[in-house]
C-alpha cells in the first residue's frame, strides 16, 4: 500500500438535510420501465468528483452554498429525484414524487489536494470519510433519498463531492446528464440545456409479453451437487486499479489480427481482463465462463424514439459472451475480441424489448454470477468535464470495482495523469491470491515489458 494511502486526516460533518426542489413540481407516481425494475439494479453506487483550487472560477461565493441552490434549482426538472421509490404488487418499482428532497451533507477536512499525493484515482481507501453511506438509512433504496450528496471543503480551497446513487432509477449516462444539469445551473445557467424526460413506457414489457432473443447472461446455471464454487473460497478482496497507455493500447492491437484491429479500446482491454482473469482463477478447461458488457442502448433504439434526448433512466443491456475455459485462454486474446464484439452486436431495439418481456415473465430474476464477470464502459462519460463553475474534475467517475450484486463488477475509466497524459484504467477486485496471479498474467500477455501499471493502492475490501 502507498504511502500516500495511509495518511489519516478529519472530516467535520454538518448535520445532514434535505434539499427540496426551489419550485413546487407534481406530486403523482411515476412507474420505472421493466428495464429500470430488474433485482440486479437494485443498490446504489457511489461516485467521487475531486477538484482543484481555480483562484479564477467563481470568485467570492461560498462553493457549497452555491451547489445547494443549484442542487434546488435542478431538483425542480428532476423532480422524481426529491421522491421516493415505492414497491408496489409483485416487487414493481416506481416513484412517489413527493418533493420530500435529496440527503445533503456540508463537511469539511483538514487536509489539502496535494496531500493525496498520487492516490487522486481509484480506489480510493478514505472514501468513507467523505460520503457516509449509510447516513439516516440511505443504503436502502425503497422508502428512502434517492440521492445522497457529501461536499467536503478542503484547506486548499478545493473540495470533492462524493454521491450515492440509486441504480433502479439512473444509469451513468443519466447520471452524467443530471450532473451536467447540475453543474450548468451552479454557472448561472436558467434551465437546463437537455429537458429531462421520463417516457419509461418506452421500455415496458409488452402485452403479452415475448421473449424472442436469446438472453445468456439470464441462463440458470445448475452445478452437481457439492461442488464448490471459485466464488465461494475463502479469500480476503482487494479493489486494484491497473493504468493502460497509449502504448499499451497500441501493444495490444499487435496482438490481433489485422481484421480486428479497428476494434474498440474498450473491446481489446476487455479481451485482455477477461483472458488474464480466467487464467488467474485456476478455472477447469471444460468450465463455461461469461463476459458481460454493459451496452448502452440509446443510439440503438429506432428513429421514431429520437425523443429519447434527455431519457436519463437504464437503458442498457449486458449481453453475455459464453465459451469454455479451454478455449478463451489457449492463444492471443483475438478469440476473446470477435466473442465480445458479437456479444455487443446483439443489443437492438428488439433485444430491449424482449429483455423487458423477460424480466416480467421471470420475475426480474438475477443475471448469471457463476464464472461471470461484467465490465462497464465509462470512457466516454466524461465525468470530470462536469464543471461547477470552478474548473473541471481532477477525477470524475466511479469508486471502486463491484456493484450492488453484479459478479465481478469491472469498469474502464478515462485518466490523466499529473504530467496530463491520458490514459485509461481498469479496475476491478479479485481475492488476493488471484489478483496476483492477475497481475503476472497481464505481465506475460506484454512480454513481460511494458506492461500496465499497477496504480493506486489495493486495500482490503471485505474478508470473506
Amino acid at each position: 500500500m502507498s504511502s500516500s494511502s495511509m495518511f489519516n486526516f478529519k472530516v467535520q460533518r454538518c448535520q445532514p438535510e434535505l434539499v427540496q426542489p426551489a419550485a413546487p413540481t407534481p406530486h403523482e407516481i411515476k412507474l420505472l420501465s421493466d428495464i429500470d425494475n430488474q433485482e440486479c439494479l437494485r443498490f446504489n453506487i457511489p461516485f467521487i468528483f475531486i477538484y482543484r483550487h481555480e483562484p479564477s472560477s467563481i470568485i467570492g461565493k461560498d462553493l457549497v452554498k452555491v451547489l445547494r441552490h443549484a442542487l434546488s434549482k435542478t431538483l425542480v426538472y428532476y423532480y422524481p429525484f426529491a421522491g421516493r421509490i415505492r414497491e408496489g404488487a409483485g416487487g414493481e418499482l416506481m416513484v412517489d414524487c413527493t418533493g420530500e428532497g435529496v440527503m445533503f451533507v456540508e463537511a469539511e477536512a483538514d487536509v489539502t489536494l496535494d496531500q493525496f499525493g498520487d492516490s487522486l484515482h481509484p480506489p480510493f481507501p478514505w472514501f468513507q470519510q467523505l460520503l457516509d453511506d449509510d447516513v439516516h438509512g440511505t443504503q436502502q433504496i425503497i422508502d428512502h433519498p434517492i440521492l445522497l450528496i457529501q461536499v467536503t471543503r478542503l484547506k486548499c480551497g478545493g473540495f470533492i463531492l462524493s454521491l450515492n446513487m440509486n441504480h433502479a432509477i439512473c444509469d451513468g449516462t443519466g447520471l452524467k446528464q443530471f450532473m451536467n444539469a447540475w453543474a450548468e445551473m451552479a454557472r448561472g445557467a436558467h434551465q437546463p440545456s437537455i429537458q429531462p424526460i421520463w417516457h419509461r413506457e418506452l421500455l415496458m414489457a409488452r402485452i403479452p409479453p415475448r421473449v424472442t432473443c436469446n438472453h445468456r447472461e439470464f441462463e440458470q446455471i445448475i452445478l452437481p451437487p457439492n461442488t464448490i464454487k471459485k466464488e465461494d473460497t475463502i479469500g480476503t478482496i482487494v479493489h486494484q486499479s491497473f493504468l493502460f497507455t497509449r502504448a499499451h493500447v497500441a501493444a495490444l492491437r499487435c496482438l490481433v489480427p489485422l481484421h480486428l484491429r479497428q476494434c474498440t479500446t474498450f473491446d481489446l482491454i476487455t479481451a485482455c481482463f477477461w483472458c488474464c482473469r480466467t487464467k488467474a482463477l485456476q478455472l477447469e478447461p471444460e468450465d463455461e465462463v461469461r463476459m458481460m458488457c454493459a451496452v448502452n442502448a440509446r443510439s440503438r433504439l429506432s428513429a421514431n424514439h429520437s425523443s429519447l434526448v434527455g431519457y436519463y433512466g437504464n437503458c442498457f443491456a449486458f449481453p453475455a459472451a459464453v465459451t469454455s475455459v479451454g478455449k478463451l485462454i489457449c492463444g492471443n486474446p483475438c478469440y476473446a475480441v470477435e466473442l465480445i464484439k458479437k456479444a455487443k452486436g446483439q443489443v437492438t431495439e428488439e433485444y430491449m424489448h424482449s429483455l423487458a418481456d423477460l424480466m416480467v415473465i421471470k420475475e426480474r430474476h438475477l443475471d448469471t454470477t457463476i464464472r461471470s464477470c461484467v465490465v462497464s464502459d465509462m470512457i466516454r462519460a466524461k465525468y470530470t468535464n462536469v464543471n461547477f463553475g470552478w474548473g473541471d474534475a481532477v477525477y470524475g467517475g466511479v469508486v471502486k470495482g463491484g456493484a450492488g450484486p453484479f459478479p465481478g463488477a469491472t469498469f474502464i475509466v478515462s485518466h490523466k495523469n499529473a504530467k496530463e497524459e491520458e490514459g485509461l484504467i481498469l479496475l476491478t477486485y479479485l481475492p488476493y491470491e488471484d489478483m496476483k496471479r492477475f497481475a503476472e498474467e497481464l505481465d506475460k500477455m506484454f512480454g513481460n515489458q511494458n506492461q500496465p501499471t499497477t496504480i493506486g493502492p489495493s486495500f482490503v475490501m471485505s474478508t470473506l
